[in-house]
């Protein structure tokens, strides 16, 4: 099939209605259908107020869906893709009981059962057979949760999306928990060309046995649908012979199933009526109202997100994707969509388009799309700035966020930002951990291509600024800091650009634009792109750093850590090997160094061109008395060793330089090992500790001229 019409909205359709649909459902997720109804009435509209709840979320359905897809990009783009490697990247991006996963354990969580198969060795899908874990275990309902990026990379292949949401389900499923993910991949990927539900229901069963339950839910509601006309007494039908009732485990596959295809039965092709019977009928709402948006948003496009009630302002493209790549843990749905657009055009017909705008981060080029830019509800701006994406006003594309300044003036500043870390609030959210890392440092230059409308009344002063974490304990406000101002006169454009400064060691929470006015105005700034994309140049540790929370800013993938005096910071590490990463996966040509001080540990290092748990170039000190440079790619490759005898407690300062296939590992100054490599060309830093405790100090990044 040829790549679809207008392939990219249709993805970002089809991303935004999984993320509504899971931050609609998330609230209430687990309640039954008449606890919902007594309390809550039929859910037509986001209710996480009532409830006292955040509408944006870290959740499983989300980070796990666009994790796990990285597979085709760390191990190929390819068809052939194996249930093996995505077994890896699960190995890779997921750090045990933090991230994406509910860690109920053995027999009780699918997912950490599988999880505990694959690290003791047993590879996909082996590690979520029935066999071996049950069938109660394996037909839970994770297999269906994160397939839809399996879809949206093969768009109009159903054959090709049931084939890969086989693999990628069988990696912690089995059973009728795969024919649900593989019926539900095959409708969404068919939903690029096919907008008729039925039709699509057929394609669904067409790959999967007729005699499975899914196959045999599916044909009773449709002829449920037929006879009853009302959603409420079909579910009656479900939850008598479908039900949990019927079924073990915490949340089965096969109730939460048939609740998919009762809603989009009875939602009458319309986005708000699918959702709301999706959620009203209870269970897994969350997983099953975001699996019913994506397909609704990818059928129907945006359009059909549009033609109900305003569902896009409140989430304003705002994503968690929570894993060891955390500067990937705050992202939004139009960096999600081309990730995925990027895989399906090369996986279909390897012509992947240029990246908008010459590969900006912030470049609003999909509609309706501010990429998680929000107005600053600080009591000075309230109220001074709106936001919207529109047509034109772009150098190098087709649109641009108009940041619609309302009677700006003295002492009146309007500003608006996006968030690149989490904030105090954020972090000590409940639920699924926020384990991240900020993507933007020090000495990093950001740049801003900017327009003043010409029919704003006055001419308006325009700086960057960042708010930064908290400077201590004693002061929880976050610190804002500004850059020069360029004053525009109204129709005038420019290039704003900006180096971060020396924060002592605090992460950048937020960046954004300030307007400022001499008198009172009103009138619209076009943001056009905002990017950054060089090495930073910055300590993390050591004298005149914040140390009372040194572990704040980085993945946090170690047992335990703690801030030594104001000089650096301890990571205990029990079993296994501890990362506490740092920096952004495109990260390349820069030296990292630190000094290190095991004592008692297996290994103790550094390492550079990080791309998870499982990827990276490491110098270690280890305990057979060696210095090992070691490639670690699912598994380690020693590249080079010499004979090195350490001293437990005794620092020794390591340095790693990087720049296209030239790896330098020097020890105090000395160079110990030159080798070139080419297998992993980018990628974050990190601080390794193997079973024991080892102390990190004076640990610095500059890029390489």
């Amino acid at each position: 099939m040829p790549i679809p019409e207008a392939y990219e909205e249709r993805v970002y359709a089809g991303v935004l209605g999984k993320i509504i649909g899971v931050y609609l459902g998330r609230p209430f997720e687990g309640w039954p259908h008449r606890r919902i109804l007594e309390q809550l009435g039929e859910i037509n509209y986001y209710v996480h107020e009532r409830l006292d709840k955040p509408l944006v979320v870290s959740d499983d359905d989300i980070s796990g869906t666009f994790t796990f897809i990285r597979a085709l990009e760390d191990h190929g783009i390819s068809r052939e893709i194996t249930a093996e490697k995505i077994g890896q990247t699960w190995l890779n991006y997921l750090i045990e009981k933090r991230t994406i996963l509910w860690w109920g354990g053995m027999g009780t969580s699918t997912e950490h059962t599988a999880y505990l198969r694959l690290k003791s060795g047993i590879p996909a899908p082996e590690s979520g057979a029935i066999a071996l874990n049950t069938q109660e275990v394996a037909e839970q309902i994770g297999a269906q949760i994160f397939i839809d990026g399996w879809a949206m990379v093969a768009p109009g292949e159903p054959d090709l999306a049931a084939e890969l949401a086989g693999k990628a389900g069988s990696v912690s499923h089995d059973g009728e928990a795969l024919y649900g993910a593989q019926m539900l991949a095959a409708m969404e990927s068919a939903a690029f060309f096919e907008p008729n539900l039925q039709k699509l229901l057929d394609t669904g069963l067409s790959f999967i046995p007729a005699d499975s339950t899914i196959a045999r839910l599916i044909h009773d509601i449709r002829n449920w649908h037929v006879q009853d006309a009302d959603w409420k007494r079909t579910f009656l039908r479900i939850e008598e012979k479908y039900g949990y009732a019927k079924y073990g485990g915490g949340c089965h596959m096969v109730p939460n199933h048939a609740l998919i295809i009762l809603a989009l039965l009875y939602g009458d092709d319309d986005f708000q009526k699918s959702l709301m019977v999706a959620n009203t009928a209870g269970w897994d709402t969350d997983c099953n109202s975001g699996n019913v948006g994506c397909l609704m948003g990818i059928k129907n496009g945006l359009a059909g997100i549009q033609a109900g009630p305003n569902w896009r302002g409140p989430v304003s493209d705002r994503m968690f994707k929570i894993s060891a790549d955390g500067a990937n843990g705050i992202t939004d749905a139009v960096r999600e969509t081309y990730r995925l657009c990027r895989i399906g055009r090369t996986l279909l017909d390897n012509t992947p388009l240029p990246p908008p705008k010459a590969g900006a981060r912030y470049h609003f080029e999909l509609p309706g799309s501010v990429q998680g830019f929000v107005p600053d509800t600080m009591p000075e701006c309230k109220g001074a700035a709106q936001v919207e994406n529109v047509a034109g006003h772009s150098r190098q594309g087709n649109r641009a966020l108009a940041i619609h300044l309302r009677q700006i003036g003295p002492g009146r500043p309007a500003r608006v930002g996006v968030q690149v870390f989490g904030d105090a609030e954020l972090l000590s959210r409940g639920g699924y951990k926020m384990v991240m890392s900020p993507s933007l440092f020090p000495a990093q230059t950001v740049r801003a291509a900017v327009q003043l409308a010409a029919d704003t009344a006055n001419p308006v002063a325009v700086a960057l600024y960042i708010q930064t974490y908290p400077p201590s304990p004693a002061t929880p406000a976050p610190e804002l800091v500004s850059g020069p101002q360029t004053r525009l006169a109204p129709g005038e454009s420019t290039e704003l650009e900006w180096q971060i400064p020396e924060l002592d060691g605090r992460p950048v929470v937020c960046i954004g634009l300030e307007c400022r006015a001499e008198k009172g105005t009103s009138g619209t700034l076009y943001l056009d792109s905002l990017t950054w994309s060089d090495v930073p140049k910055c300590a993390f540790f050591g004298p005149g750093t914040a140390a009372y929370r040194t572990p704040l800013g980085w993945t946090d993938a170690v047992y335990s850590t703690r801030p030594a005096g104001n000089t650096g910071v301890s990571l205990i590490q029990n079993e296994g090997r501890g990362l506490l990463i740092n920096g952004e996966q495109a990260w390349e040509n820069y030296t990292f160094s630190a000094r290190v001080a095991p004592h008692l540990a297996k290994e103790a290092g550094i390492a550079v061109h990080v791309g998870g748990m499982k990827r990276f170039y490491a110098l270690l000190l280890c305990s057979d008395g060696k210095l090992r440079l070691v490639k670690c790619r699912d598994k380690d490759t020693t590249l080079a060793e010499c004979p090195f005898n350490w001293e437990p407690n005794q620092a020794y300062h390591l340095a790693l330089s990087i720049k296209a296939d030239s790896i330098s590992a020097s020890v105090d100054g000395e160079e110990r090992f030159s080798v070139q490599d080419t297998d992993l060309p980018q990628g974050a830093i990190a601080l390794i500790n193997t079973e024991g405790r080892s102390l990190f100090q004076d640990v610095c990044i500059a890029p390489l001229s």
